[in-house]
């Protein structure tokens, strides 16, 4: 380690696999000496993810936990945080999320030894998980205490500033993929088509959903404008479901009752399958109602593909712009849904044209990108600290 580095600790929940490679180029960062501390290796409860170790290649570590979750929350409990802060002895660091006892037990630390605490947040002012009182009072509480924060886009930073953050302390470390995988990936499904169709048996045109089958991603709304399309139209183009949940028995059900068409439910898709599915696809279609971000929109776009996405997801206001490569609608609108996926399919020049505006803009939100927003973000907190006697 270089005498000038400066010791980051960042913390964060699970093991993504789109966090790798970004942890990857920040290890790379001049003046940075990187140590990641996940909170859980996986949450198998929400996510079917495989956890690539082998393509990790920066110092980290999981901390021992024990999560519960009642409904819709998620409580997760970590022992030796504070030991191993006291053995890394950050010279910064950088919190992924407010929502975890770690989170608070980490900002603690960081007050008690004087250490910049940078908060690095996806939240925004359509996330459903806000609204409660006392959860807002707790939030505000938590930033009062941040030193710096870092955000993936325009919709974080706005939101941020509504509660009180001076626009000068946030920085913006744009939400990536590992954008090269995904291109490469689809370039070579492309060149084994019908192979690949017939592994996952899949309809020759397709729009495609991929995330968690819960009413709250618009699933429904989804199904409800597909079944809107002319007949005629339906009976050319599928539409596939990829991922799983707890709506998938009934959104199978109501499926059935369309006609023609063609609804497929391949089941959860890993990374390896992923980016054939988006190579051979007509259009991604993200119509939630309520997303910090919508990284699959990221996947979609380094595999050249339109995106349809409603206003609310966090990535919208980023990645796609209405009418240049996809459409923006509003969320539970199911019939401009229809109306966005009817114009697109329909006109094979324009979807190029947006399939090539998405693999554009795509290339700004890479992996090194993110880490030297989060680098940038540490940096400026270290040397600010120092100033300060």
């Amino acid at each position: 380690m270089s005498r000038m580095s400066r010791r980051l600790v960042i913390l964060t929940e699970i093991i993504a696999p789109y966090r790798i490679p970004v942890f990857n180029a920040l290890a790379r960062h001049a003046g940075l000496d990187l140590h990641v501390i996940f909170l859980a290796e996986t949450d198998e409860t929400l996510r079917q993810w495989r956890v690539y170790k082998d393509e990790i290649f920066f110092s980290h570590q999981v901390l021992p936990s024990w999560r519960w979750r009642a409904g819709k929350n998620s409580f997760l409990i970590n022992r030796g945080l504070w030991s191993t802060l006291n053995k890394v002895s950050p010279e910064v660091i950088i919190c992924g999320g407010y929502n975890y006892a770690a989170s608070w037990e980490s900002l603690l630390w960081a007050r008690r030894h004087r250490v910049p605490f940078v908060l690095w947040s996806e939240s925004n002012g359509h996330d459903a998980r806000g609204g409660r009182s006392w959860v807002e009072s707790l939030k505000t509480y938590f930033l009062r205490h941040c030193d710096r924060f870092v955000v993936p886009g325009k919709a974080s930073f706005e939101y941020l500033k509504t509660l009180g953050s001076p626009a000068e302390s946030i920085l913006t470390a744009p939400n990536a993929v590992d954008n090269s995988l995904f291109a490469a990936r689809a370039e070579n499904t492309r060149l084994h088509a019908p192979e690949f169709r017939e592994k996952l048996g899949l309809p020759f045109r397709f729009i495609l959903f991929v995330g968690r089958l819960v009413p709250e991603k618009g699933v429904f709304d989804l199904l409800d404008a597909y079944a809107k399309l002319e007949s005629s139209l339906r009976s050319e183009v599928g539409l596939v479901f990829a991922g799983d949940g707890a709506s998938k028995e009934e959104l199978t059900q109501r499926a059935k009752r369309i006609g023609p068409g063609a609804v497929h439910f391949p089941g959860f898709v890993q990374r390896e399958d992923l980016a054939g599915l988006y190579a051979l696809a007509e259009t991604l279609v993200l119509p939630t109602h309520s997303d910090p971000w919508g990284l699959v929109v990221n996947e979609a776009m380094a595999c050249g593909l339109p995106i349809i996405v409603s206003s609310v997801a966090g990535c919208s206001g980023d990645l796609v712009e209405d009418g240049w490569n996809g459409y923006v609608v509003p969320p539970r609108d199911a019939e401009k849904l229809s109306v966005a996926i009817d114009s697109l399919v329909r006109q094979p020049e324009l979807e190029q044209q947006m399939s090539t505006r998405s693999s554009e803009r795509i290339r700004n939100h890479s992996p090194e990108a993110c880490a030297d927003g989060l680098a940038a973000a540490a940096i400026s907190a270290a040397t600010e600290a120092r100033c300060i006697p």
